[in-house]
């Protein structure tokens, strides 16, 4: 059936030719405030300015005005609206146009991503080191302490006694409490290991660490510390000490690990923060009384080497009383 002409308004024009109104955006954008119109003033409305991707050189300009659904870009599970993909200028260039691009940009090595990599390759590093130490206690102490100390020849004494049992000896690798146990470990022929953390003065490992590794995080350095222990031997230091100490408490206490024996050494140091631990932490119900039983202190170094090294024996009976279990033969019912 042949189509009938268009139909034609009193004014002559067809449908077709009129202006359709606009659907509202469906952008999830706020619609930009409209300009006044240029008749209005008598003046030239200038072009809106556009938001520059990564400042001036960047190359990647993004209208203000493109609000649409179809701006939006996606990477995985997070979706950029232009404005966000202005703004967070990592996501909001191609990785081609990036790799192409001559002009300047931030050098890549400070982006958190590329940070990522050297967090992961120091934990990397860090395990390749350590994972066939065998037997090993970890030593804190402040780097400040300096060789006519009292508690620099004990550690030094700990560390040897250590040694000659079979375990190596894990330090910060630096100055004071932890050139004191290294030299104590090195001398009576233990493995002795020094993982050093880069600071803003310089702190250089010292000459009696036989394993070195060195750190650019705290955090990654301190789970050799922890990871590689079968115990941790705390002598007087101040806040890097302190946090080494309570961050192994928190993780034995809440069962991240095992129940490794934790030895302070000094009981006149370590005295009034015990006190304050009963009579505060534990009196308000911020820890029980038996958390205080994760703790214990010494003055001999004898001693101390006992109580670091019973954990390992105990732990080794554990492990081979269910492989006995497993070689007898159950009994018929």
């Amino acid at each position: 059936m042949p189509r009938s002409p268009h139909k034609k308004d009193k004014d002559g024009t067809r449908p077709s030719q009129k202006t359709r109104p606009s659907h509202p955006r469906t952008s999830l954008m706020p619609e930009p405030p409209a300009a006044p119109p240029a008749e209005a003033s008598g003046a030239t409305l200038p072009a809106r300015p556009s938001i520059a991707a990564g400042g001036a050189g960047s190359g990647v300009v993004i209208p203000s005005d493109s609000y649409s659904d179809h701006g939006r870009r996606r990477a995985g599970r997070v979706t950029y609206q232009p404005k966000a993909a202005a703004i967070l200028t990592t996501h909001a260039r191609t990785e081609d146009e990036r790799l192409l691009d001559t002009g300047a940009r931030p050098d890549f090595r400070d982006s958190d991503p590329w940070r990522s990599l050297r967090i992961l390759a120091e934990f990397v590093e860090g395990f390749d080191a350590l994972a066939s130490i065998g037997k090993a206690i970890t030593i804190f102490g402040s780097a400040r302490i300096g060789e006519g100390d009292p508690y620099y020849a004990k550690a030094r004494k700990l560390a040897g006694l250590l040694a000659k049992d079979g375990f190596a000896v894990i330090t910060g690798g630096g100055p004071g409490i932890m050139e004191a146990a290294n030299r104590g470990c090195h001398d009576a022929g233990g493995l002795s290991i020094g993982c050093n953390i880069e600071l803003p003065h310089e702190q250089a490992i010292n000459r009696y660490v036989d394993l070195g590794v060195e750190f650019r995080y705290f955090f990654a350095r301190k789970m050799m510390f922890v990871k590689y222990a079968d115990g941790f031997a705390i002598f007087p230091g101040g806040f890097g000490t302190l946090d080494e100490l309570f961050e192994s408490l928190t993780l034995i206490q809440t069962g991240k690990i095992k129940h490794f024996p934790v030895v302070l050494v000094g009981t006149e140091y370590w005295s009034g923060l015990l006190d304050w631990l009963r009579t505060e932490a534990v009196a308000r119900g911020a820890i029980e009384m038996a958390d205080m039983d994760l703790l214990q202190c010494t003055d001999d170094m004898d001693e101390a080497c006992r109580m670091l090294t019973a954990g390992v024996t105990e732990r080794a009976q554990e492990v081979e009383e269910p492989a006995r279990t497993r070689g007898r033969t159950a009994p018929h019912r």
